[in-house]
């Protein structure tokens, strides 16, 4: 079977981490969170007490610093999925809490920022068989991905699963401070001016809103498995 590229953009918590792993594992292809990319550079930068209690980032001193962080990715043996690595240090939960999040957006626009994370990731992916996620994979990164998905679903229900990943770990917020979060973080990725988040032309749109996960997975599949089939079918004359 052909290996593709698939490119998977959309809002925060619209399950996008979530499919991309499911189709990752159902067709054993390699998974790559770009946006955990974005919050380990974040939480750099937080550890190094480089952006404020209003959100201001020092991006001179994040730019500079560039060239000293290394990403990767390694195998959870428990989750069996790729946790993330910031200087060879597993940072994937704690890149998950909330100081993280009501920030990445901010970190995302920063120009040296996105250039740095989109080279590493268009290296990750270069010989195909790749889930991506993110904001820009199919309009930025890997335009010429064979499938590009666009996910989004009702705000409410975002941020109800939103509040469910956090309980989850053990963090509470009230559902109008998470709604407020997810909000911010949609304005800033609509409207930066790297890369902004937009669906490609050529995205199929997958709102979630009311399908199970089960569904979504499958739905994806049959995409895939169409496009595969047209693949091989030999030119007409």
């Amino acid at each position: 079977m052909q290996n593709i590229t698939i490119a998977i953009d959309g809002f925060s918590s619209c399950g996008k981490s979530t499919l991309a792993k499911a189709l990752a594992h159902k067709l054993n292809y390699k998974y790559i969170d770009t946006g955990a990319m974005y919050r380990a550079v974040t939480l750099y930068a937080i550890r190094h007490q480089w952006i404020d209690t209003e959100k201001n980032i020092n991006e001179t001193a994040l730019i500079q610093a560039l060239s000293e962080i290394e990403l990767g990715f390694v195998n959870n043996p428990e989750t069996h999925h790729s946790d993330i690595t910031l200087n060879g240090e597993n940072v994937e939960q704690e890149i998950r809490l909330m100081p993280v999040s009501s920030v990445v957006s901010k970190v995302s626009t920063i120009k040296e920022v996105r250039e740095k994370m989109v080279a590493l990731q268009r290296q990750m992916g270069k010989r195909k068989g790749v889930v991506m996620d993110g904001r820009d994979i199919g309009t930025n990164v890997f335009p010429k991905a064979e499938l590009k998905l666009f996910m989004t679903a009702d705000p409410e229900v975002r941020a109800r699963r939103r509040a469910d990943e956090y309980s989850s770990k053990g963090q509470y917020f009230s559902l109008d401070d998470i709604k407020h979060n997810l909000q911010q973080r949609d304005q800033e990725d609509l409207n930066r001016k790297e890369n902004p988040l937009i669906k490609a032309d050529d995205a199929v749109v997958l709102d979630n809103s009311d399908l199970s996960r089960e569904q979504q997975l499958e739905f994806v599949l049959k995409l895939v498995s169409d496009l595969l089939l047209i693949r091989r079918e030999p030119p007409l004359h």
